[in-house]
């Protein structure tokens, strides 16, 4: 599992690399799943950082979706600049509620996660 996420991230870091954000690359927010918690992104993170990307791992209350996803939000609108949301297993519904309303989410990434399709979800 751990290296799946790891290669995940890999891939993360190498398809925003050259979307057009220069030098200012994306804050990736890094949601986990209902059985783990923040600190099992540790991997990917050391893999992204050294890509030169901030990263921030999200503490999923795992209260309810749209509880969770009001807390995400709140995190992902105190981030400056563009933002990229990755979520583990249950963190993809939390990120695809959490992405509705916020101008700075740039991308969705679903990691071995529910990916449900959300009608007020835009991303420009």
């Amino acid at each position: 599992m751990r290296k799946s996420i790891v290669a995940a991230g890999a891939a993360l870091a190498a398809l925003t690399s050259g979307v057009g954000y220069a030098k200012d690359k994306p804050t990736i927010v890094l949601v986990h799943g209902a059985f783990a918690e923040s600190g099992s992104w540790s991997g990917v993170i050391a893999e992204l950082e050294g890509h030169g990307y901030p990263v921030i791992a999200a503490a999923n209350p795992l209260r309810s979706v749209a509880g969770d996803a009001a807390s995400v939000g709140a995190l992902v609108k105190s981030v400056p600049g563009p933002v990229v949301l990755v979520g583990h297993s249950y963190g993809g519904p939390v990120i695809t509620d959490a992405a509705a309303g916020t101008s700075n989410v740039k991308a969705l990434v679903y990691v071995s996660a529910f990916a449900p399709m959300s009608a007020s979800l835009r991303l420009d």
